[in-house]
């Protein structure tokens, strides 16, 4: 007589994601370096007389840190980002394109965004009465979104 056969489970009934929490990947590799065969060096040991034992990291000699460090490095967080849109000339919008070839060509590669926000810096730091022509010289524009064509 034959016995009763039991099918295993398919992959798809037990589906747990391996990497879902952080924990599996750690486990799967600590799991690889157990199971991966030993290289003895000539004059060790053979590896079947060892006991397996895992691999651990050698502690990392780290500097002193004074606590007054240690404070102003928890309070340094990135500033939140804003983002907005606003309304510009074609001739200005040109006007990035050529600002970032003239900086891909002194070898920088820089965002839109970035020389904005130089360009911010640059007007934040000039006096007055050149921030007052600079404005001047830019022609206002109707706000919003152009008209579909």
């Amino acid at each position: 007589m034959s016995q009763p056969s039991t099918r295993k489970p398919t992959k798809k009934a037990f589906h747990f994601p391996k990497h879902a929490n952080g924990h599996a990947k750690a486990d799967e590799q600590q799991a690889n370096e157990e199971n991966a065969p030993a290289v003895a060096a000539p004059d060790a040991e053979p590896a079947s007389t060892k006991a397996a034992k895992p691999k651990r990291a050698k502690p990392v000699d780290a500097a002193p840190v004074s606590p007054a460090v240690e404070v102003k490095a928890k309070r340094a967080r990135k500033e939140k980002v804003v983002r907005d849109s606003f309304t510009m000339p074609k001739s200005d919008y040109d006007k990035i394109a050529s600002l970032k070839q003239k900086c891909l060509d002194a070898g920088v590669s820089v965002k839109k965004s970035e020389l904005l926000r130089a360009g911010l810096h640059l007007l934040d730091s000039a006096p007055a009465t050149r921030l007052v022509a600079a404005i001047s010289a830019v022609e206002t524009v109707k706000t919003g979104r152009p008209a579909k064509s």
